[in-house]
């Protein structure tokens, strides 16, 4: 089936809306677990807390939805993020740990809170704030360094990119181990990455970024594709490879810091999802990054959920759930793609 056929955009068109279907089934019944069970039985139940001011409706409105919408927010955000990294730098271990974007925000977040900011007016606001700051400051230090006039080398900026990390890395140890046992508390708990106190105030602050860093890569999506060809081809098409490179990077710096902002650092959503994403819909990016986009959100919500019932009454950090489940499932996908030979680029 051709990829411009009108039956190819039926296709697609079927495949996100099965996706958005099941994305909002998993909403839902997220929205009725936790440690306070809520009957989500009719749209009836639902206005009626809207309109009413009893403790379930503070729940519903308060805490569980914004936790909700935060979750597939960020999926979404770092799915995206993964999918622009894969492409422009064409390798399938490209994501924002490995170029350093999670890292600088992390030291610019744990340096929020070693300054007390988290304390302040600001609260977890500004360690947000500073989060976000601290992926574009990164982006553009890596941006940096890696550039060769006009011309930006992918593997120039992968090995820019980890030793950035690295860097970052280090200065977050100094900054833990000159800081007191309370602000350490703080900022391993901020490191680990969660969705327990997500409210709607920061929300309100990462959705317009993460929906515009979305909306930007779907423009550069046949970018995309030329680059998939090498930086020679895509210019034969085209297509300014530096320019697509440096927009991608600014837009998941955009989607990487709005996510961190919110939730903290959660790793392999970006790595695995476009991953088995390609690997069910192809590599065409103008479906490959509004399908990831769909399914990093539902990931993510569906691991909050794991998350919250694994030490029940209790709860797990998101963050090291994804950890402990995305490692060793990245690298069954990656022992079984060695196998059959179909390594990207093979």
């Amino acid at each position: 089936m051709k990829r411009s056929s009108p039956a190819f955009a039926i296709g697609v068109a079927l495949l996100l809306t099965l996706l958005a279907v099941a994305l909002s089934a998993m909403v839902y019944g997220q929205l009725g677990s936790g440690a306070a069970a809520l009957r989500l039985a009719s749209p009836h139940r639902l206005l009626s807390w809207f309109l009413d001011d009893d403790i379930e409706s503070k729940i519903f409105w308060r805490l569980r939805l914004p936790r909700i919408v935060g979750a597939a927010l960020v999926g979404a955000g770092l799915a995206g993020a993964g999918c622009a990294f894969q492409a422009t730098l064409r390798n399938p271990l490209a994501e924002p740990y490995t170029l350093g974007v999670s890292s600088g925000a992390a030291l610019f977040a744990v340096l929020a809170i070693r300054f007390g900011l988290d304390q302040s007016f600001a609260g977890a606001a500004g360690v947000g704030l500073a989060a976000l700051v601290g992926a574009l400051v990164t982006v553009y230090v890596v941006w940096r360094i890696a550039a060769i006039g006009d011309h930006l080398p992918p593997s120039t900026l992968l090995l820019a990119g980890i030793t950035v990390a690295m860097f970052c890395g280090a200065l977050t140890m100094v900054v833990q181990y000159t800081a007191e046992v309370g602000e350490v508390y703080r900022m391993v708990r901020w490191m680990m990455g969660g969705l327990d106190g997500v409210l709607w105030r920061p929300l309100r602050f990462a959705a317009p970024g993460v929906l515009l860093g979305l909306m930007l890569l779907l423009y550069l999506a046949r970018d995309f594709n030329a680059l998939a060809a090498g930086s020679d081809a895509a210019a034969s098409l085209g297509t300014h490879a530096g320019r697509t490179i440096t927009l991608a990077f600014a837009a998941s710096a955009l989607l990487v810091g709005a996510g961190i902002a919110v939730a903290g650092p959660i790793g392999f959503v970006g790595l695995i999802v476009p991953h088995v994403v390609r690997a069910l819909v192809g590599a065409d990016h103008r479906v490959l990054i509004p399908v990831s986009a769909i399914a990093g959100a539902g990931t993510l919500v569906l691991c909050d959920l794991g998350a919250r019932a694994i030490l029940f009454p209790a709860e797990l950090p998101v963050g090291v759930l994804t950890a402990l489940f995305g490692g060793p499932f990245f690298l069954a996908l990656l022992m079984r793609e060695k196998r059959s030979g179909g390594l990207w680029g093979g």
